[in-house]
């Protein structure tokens, strides 16, 4: 198990088969993660806890993703964090709305599992 030096990642997805793959992908690789299932513990997890990257799902059962990256990038202490969308959502721009919303990057699902530590920590070192 590599070690992150306590590395911690949000992950905002409604779907709970999705945060049993992620979380086990992310802690295998040392990382620590969090959930949330929707836009207030979203929040609520941002506004509690010092996060290095926020993995967004898009389709969210109350606020869609583009909206929440939005709000999650008003926040003083986020403005330097990671938001990747990591999304089915691969329709034509789709990829440049997830970007004019806030995030960084964008991940297709279904989640290749073997790139995606590689695709976090190359957006860890910027």
């Amino acid at each position: 198990m590599l070690e992150q030096n306590g590395t911690t990642i949000l992950y905002v997805e409604d779907n709970p088969e999705n945060r049993i793959l992620i979380q086990r992908v992310l802690m295998a690789e040392g990382y620590q993660v969090l959930f949330a299932e929707n836009a207030d513990q979203a929040l609520a997890a941002a506004q509690g806890s010092r996060l290095d990257l926020i993995l967004m799902d898009i389709n969210l059962p109350d606020v869609d993703g583009y909206t929440l990256t939005s709000r999650l990038r008003q926040l003083p202490r986020l403005s330097a964090v990671p938001i990747l969308a990591l999304t089915a959502n691969v329709m034509r721009g789709d990829r440049e709305r997830s970007l004019e919303a806030g995030c960084d990057g964008y991940i297709q699902k279904p989640i290749d599992v073997d790139a995606l530590p590689r695709q976090i920590e190359s957006y860890l070192k910027k």
